[in-house]
């Protein structure tokens, strides 16, 4: 008889070669199968928090270990898994002992952004499958590395944008690539919006005792302690975080590039600065419009304001196409409208709801159900029933290169030419040193 971790291993690869397309709305509170998927969860405070609630009630999903650098947040996520299941995850701090271990099957990472790929290309040489959340990087040539490390040791890689497994979403995808129900689809607009407020000029202060710092800063060179980084406000530095571009804007970008069938652009330009306040350590743009071209005629724009709430279109994020016999709009969920090219609505298919599960959540307004089915279609993948939705290389990489090369281009403040093959930047020694980062000594990632 085949033992559970040989079909684990076996069972994912003759899944992706069969080349399965699979849709399983989760059923909570289901007996669970035999072939259950145990998780580890790195970096619990938020994001990983929600998420490790959403998987561990699902039909044959654990979670068995905890990964964590500050003590406050593993007992949120100790208290937050309490509630899903009966097992008590066991807590190991350190992500290197964490993939000593060999009785849980895959990674998922949610810790800060400079922790993305590092964590995922370990997880995949220690023979884990992996859900990194967005961005799966924190610059262009870690998602490259990311992509050879999976197809090295043959492990699964999903990236958290979770909008590639919404029913609604993915019917929308076949309405227009494949019936044409706008016409043949030329430009996209997305946008997203939110009203941060300053974080102020950190003070060097002592490391909290409850703090891992050194642990927390991992592959990122080494800076000071401040008392306005931890836990969200990297976000808006560069040595950790990526900005609004790939916090949030990655969901539309990705959709956006999704509908209109592209991949890498030749021309990136993108404009805007810290303008709402400017006279505190926020790093990044709080307000940004990027622009990409495309070979075939094809563009999209993406709009952030961190700093001012005014919504677009009637929604605070979101994404519009413009075809040549309509347009289609989403709010940010999913759901969607279709206008023909005189502006009247033709159809509405609204978002569907789970009876009797959380529909809002502050680190995810799609709410468990849409959640829930990003993280099995990742588990089915595993057990070799399903194909990934949002595999590293077609989806996640590509997706994610576009929020970085709009951010090169705002940091060297110019326009960028770009090889439609894969995305590098062509002619430009400045803007191409952005494309990878420095490490600190020992940390580099390592396939």
């Amino acid at each position: 008889m085949m033992k559970r971790r040989d079909f684990l291993k076996t069972g994912a690869m003759a899944g992706m070669g069969a080349g399965l397309t699979y849709l399983n709305f989760p059923v909570f509170g289901q007996q669970a199968p035999s072939n259950k998927v145990v998780l580890a969860v790195m970096g619990v405070n938020s994001r990983g928090n929600w998420l490790a609630q959403v998987a561990a009630k699902l039909p044959g999903a654990e979670i068995g270990y905890v990964c964590d650098v500050e003590d406050g947040a593993i007992q949120k996520g100790l208290k937050a898994i309490a509630g899903a299941q009966e097992r008590k995850p066991e807590v190991i701090k350190d992500i290197r002992k964490l993939l000593e271990k060999k009785d849980f099957d895959a990674l998922v990472v949610a810790a800060p952004d400079h922790w993305h790929a590092p964590a995922a290309i370990m997880g995949c040489a220690a023979g884990k499958h992996v859900y990194v959340e967005k961005p799966c990087s924190q610059n262009p040539n870690e998602g490259e590395l990311l992509i050879e490390a999976a197809r090295k040791h043959k492990r699964l890689v999903q990236m958290g944008n979770q909008r590639r497994s919404w029913p609604n979403l993915n019917q929308a995808v076949k309405e227009v690539k494949e019936q044409g129900i706008i016409g043949k689809v030329y430009y996209a607009r997305g946008w997203y919006v939110n009203s941060r407020q300053p974080i102020g000029i950190g003070k060097k202060i002592a490391v909290p005792s409850t703090l891992d710092w050194d642990l927390w800063q991992g592959p990122a060179p080494r800076k000071d302690y401040l008392d306005n980084i931890v836990h969200y406000n990297w976000h808006w530095r560069w040595n950790w975080g990526t900005g609004e571009a790939c916090n949030n804007g990655t969901h539309e970008l990705d959709c956006m590039r999704w509908f209109l069938d592209v991949e890498f652009p030749t021309k990136v330009s993108s404009s805007g600065g810290r303008y709402a306040y400017p006279k505190d350590d926020w790093e990044t743009p709080d307000t940004q419009t990027i622009n990409f071209e495309f070979e075939g005629g094809k563009s999209i724009t993406w709009e952030g304001r961190s700093c001012h709430p005014y919504e677009l279109e009637g929604s605070g994020r979101g994404f519009a196409l413009f075809g040549e016999k309509g347009a289609l709009y989403n709010s940010g969920g999913d759901s969607y409208k279709i206008f023909d090219e005189k502006g009247k609505l033709v159809k509405e298919v609204k978002q569907q709801q789970n009876p009797g599960q959380n529909v809002t959540n502050v680190v995810s307004p799609a709410g468990e159900f849409l959640d829930a089915i990003h993280i099995t279609n990742f588990l089915d993948s595993i057990r070799g029933k399903a194909t990934l939705n949002s595999e590293i290389e077609k989806v996640g990489h590509a997706s994610v290169t576009l929020c970085h090369l709009g951010n090169i281009s705002q940091r060297v403040g110019r326009v960028l030419h770009c090889d439609p093959k894969n995305g590098h930047i062509l002619n430009d020694t400045a803007a191409a040193k952005l494309w990878s980062r420095t490490y600190e000594k020992g940390w580099e990632p390592k396939i």
